[in-house]
């Protein structure tokens, strides 16, 4: 598909990528677009359930691979211990590449340019909002999904074993909790720990490079309709302001201490969510993109002591997600990023 075709698309997963409200919109908006797909996948699904009188061999057999567990909306669910053909339908897909698994669907339109995006090869697409029917046809054993609507989570239970999953808990959280839904408990902690050891190298070659101890950074980035946009509990701030990383600004500390992922600001007040170091966040949209070049030329912005002093620095957007395969990647691009290599 052209790359222009592609932008629309493109900018909903950026969105998508920010807030956990617009997952909630999508949602909805896949109830009205979907619904008929959503009947026929679940009475195909009713349909090939086994009745209840089937063999008790064979119900030992499955509860012999299975095990409960919650999700963090309070379902309880039987699911499989070692998950063959997974439908994982969530912004972090690049949690999975890190533990070295393979979803049998996914929506690709959110893989878009993503570091992880050559690893979706071989992976069914799922739409988003997610196909009922394409994910019956897939035979999944296993949904993740991080929509939160009941609605769906119902039809997708009807098709397979369903968890709802929180795509923007912190790292170590979800691949905590993915060792568990995957079977793969002793490759997330190893992936954990070995993330530790290079994030600690990672601080110690910045400071090495002038990185001053108590330094605070920021994450700026805009969106169509020139809406600007300070970053907090999400994406490459999750990198920043790790606990021997960067310091936030008083009102960016705030918002991460409210678990808020971003704030809509304005440039009039901009300086006071500045830090001594900035991060522009280069949009995918044309828009924004014109949006951000405005801001780069206003004197307010040339007033700012990080623009004066040489400290600002800009990443593609769609490269600075929360999944773990792009948070890996992103300790060995901050150093080059920041001229510390």
């Amino acid at each position: 598909m052209l790359k222009k075709a592609r932008q629309p698309l493109a900018v909903l997963c950026v969105i998508f990528l920010m807030s956990a409200l617009l997952l909630a919109c999508g949602n909805n908006n896949a109830q009205t677009e979907t619904g008929n797909a959503a009947d026929t996948a679940s009475n195909t699904a009713a349909s090939a359930a086994p009745s209840p009188g089937a063999s008790a061999d064979a119900g030992t057999a499955a509860a012999a691979g299975t095990q409960s567990y919650t999700d963090y909306i309070g379902h309880t669910v039987e699911i499989p211990v070692t998950p063959e053909r997974i439908i994982y339908s969530g912004e972090t897909y690049g949690d999975l590449v890190a533990l070295g698994v393979q979803a049998v669907g996914y929506p690709l339109s959110m893989g878009d340019g993503q570091i992880f995006e050559e690893k979706l090869a071989g992976v069914e697409d799922v739409g988003f909002p997610i196909n009922l029917e394409k994910t019956l046809e897939l035979q999944p054993d296993l949904i993740i999904y991080a929509g939160t609507d009941e609605a769906d989570f119902e039809a997708l239970s009807k098709i397979a074993p369903t968890v709802i999953f929180n795509t923007f808990a912190r790292l170590e959280e979800r691949m905590t909790e993915l060792g568990v839904l995957l079977g793969k408990k002793q490759e997330a902690e190893s992936w954990l720990a070995q993330y530790k050891t290079s994030e600690t190298a990672m601080w110690e070659q910045l400071k090495a490079a002038g990185m001053k101890e108590g330094e605070t950074a920021s994450v700026f980035t805009y969106y169509p309709g020139d809406r600007l946009f300070v970053m907090a509990a999400t994406g490459l701030s999750q990198v920043l302001y790790a606990e021997v990383g960067f310091k936030a600004p008083a009102p960016i500390q705030t918002l991460l201490d409210e678990g808020t992922g971003f704030l809509e600001i304005s440039m009039e007040v901009i300086s006071q969510y500045a830090g001594d170091r900035i991060f522009i966040l280069t949009p995918v949209a044309d828009e924004a993109k014109q949006s951000t070049n405005a801001m780069l030329q206003s004197e307010i912005w040339k007033s700012l002591p990080a623009v004066k002093n040489g400290y600002v620095y800009t990443q593609d957007i769609m490269k600075t997600s929360a999944d773990a395969s792009t948070r890996e990647w992103l300790l060995t691009e901050l150093p080059r990023l920041m001229g510390g290599k």
